[in-house]
């Protein structure tokens, strides 16, 4: 758009959709009276790009949007080691641990990888419509997973189209924080974050007590019905306050790579979820495996998420301080330990334990992940940026559990998948 356009300039209120880069004097953005893919711009002066308000209604109200949409898709996610050990005792009794695995590991990676795409949609202005679609095709999937009986239905419904779905909205979620939030931007992440470990408590508690109560397919049902309210409230409340931009680079921009501390970190991405999501896919089976009772069993994952909501507020508020790279680091480490450590405890106490501390310590690196990549380049391009690390990271994630699990049938028991997991956080560390 240039100065000499025979059209005739406008200046418009809303942040939320312009179709190009815009030029602002003033604080003031130029559009055009175009209209964009997802509604209409209202004609009232435009937010100040530079500025975020770091507070207001709007601004705490977005967070509880994101709140409810982690709560839906990483509550729901990391909720998989329930569903893995009821799997295999009941419904997939016949199929390897490693296989089932593939579902869970599928649904993982799924979170994270559409935001290559999405991520992308959302610097191009292309963000409620998705997130609806959805949070559509979430809730029905989560109400067909009761109808399934065989390992092919599973993996299409629970773990593909549940994830896929997933994927779309967390991406963009994570990213519109940074919209609202400069100097406050690690607490109103951590507050936003903390949905996902309520969710990954109340999930697993909840299959827990109902599924004998009520059977796997009421339970799923009702599953369901709460997923229909929390995404429904979250699609009402979001709302974005920058304008799109379309900045140059593609889907995947390679030149961001230039920047060393970005290549660097996307590296380590990879090789950490390698290793994150074994200890909370298998501690249930290797509890009941060293004769802890199984109603307990299903607890420890609860415990583990529960004990990562202190890791997701402490880290927020940590970050803001004393720097997300040196956190990060510290998180890793400790989660390393554990995950070393757990295939070596031997009653409830022990398990307890090493839950606590690598539940608070995944729950605190998963917090900072978006916080660094959108803190290494420019605002505009931070949907993108946050997308292509989510989506590197998302093949550590999809292959990181079926690993483990082969390793688990192939060794008899979890001491080896126990290194393996803990060695590539390791190596994280010093990627």
């Amino acid at each position: 758009m240039s100065e000499e356009s025979p059209r005739k300039l406008k200046a418009f209120p809303s942040t939320e959709f312009a179709p190009e880069a815009l030029p602002y004097n003033g604080g003031i953005a130029i559009l055009d009276d175009r209209e964009t893919p997802d509604e209409k711009v209202s004609k009232k002066p435009l937010t100040h790009l530079s500025g975020a308000p770091d507070g207001g209604l709007t601004a705490w109200l977005v967070v509880v949007a994101v709140n409810l949409v982690l709560f839906s898709t990483f509550g729901l996610a990391n909720t998989w080691g329930v569903f893995q050990a009821y799997y295999e005792e009941n419904l997939l009794r016949h199929t390897s641990p490693s296989n089932i695995a593939w579902i869970g590991s599928a649904q993982y990676a799924l979170v994270y990888f559409p935001a290559l795409v999405t991520g992308r949609m959302f610097d191009l202005g292309y963000f409620k419509i998705p997130c609806f679609a959805a949070s559509c095709v979430i809730v029905a999937s989560t109400f067909l997973t009761a109808e399934c009986t065989q390992f092919w239905q599973f993996f299409l419904v629970q773990g593909l189209s549940i994830g896929v779905c997933c994927g779309i909205m967390v991406g963009p979620a994570l990213v519109i924080i940074s919209h609202w939030f400069n100097g406050k931007r690690g607490l109103a992440m951590s507050l936003a974050a903390i949905g996902a470990s309520i969710g990954s408590t109340v999930f697993p508690a909840a299959a827990q007590k109902l599924i004998p109560l009520i059977g796997f397919k009421w339970t799923m049902r009702v599953f369901g019905s709460i997923l229909l309210a929390t995404l429904g409230i979250a699609n009402i409340l979001l709302k974005r306050r920058l304008p799109p931009v379309n900045v140059r680079g593609g889907l995947f921009n390679l030149k961001a790579f230039r920047h060393t501390a970005y290549a660097i970190f996307c590296i380590a991405g990879i090789l950490a979820f390698l290793g994150l999501y074994t200890e909370l896919t298998y501690i249930s089976v290797s509890a009941e495996a060293v004769g802890v009772s199984k109603n307990f069993a299903f607890y420890i994952i609860a415990i583990a998420n529960a004990a990562s909501t202190f890791g997701r507020v402490s880290s927020g508020l940590m970050a803001d301080k004393i720097g997300r790279s040196l956190l990060a680091v510290l998180l890793l480490l400790r989660q390393g330990i554990m995950t070393f450590a757990w295939p070596f405890a031997t009653n409830e106490s022990q398990l307890i334990a090493i839950a606590t501390i690598y539940g608070f310590s995944t729950g605190g690196f998963v917090t900072l992940f978006a916080l660094a990549a959108v803190a290494m380049g420019d605002m505009e391009d931070a949907g993108r940026r946050v997308g292509m690390f989510m989506s590197l990271a998302a093949f550590g994630a999809i292959a990181g559990p079926p690993i483990s699990g082969a390793i688990s049938t192939a060794s008899g028991g979890f001491v080896g998948a126990g290194f393996y997991a803990g060695a590539f956080i390791k190596c994280a560390i010093f990627g």
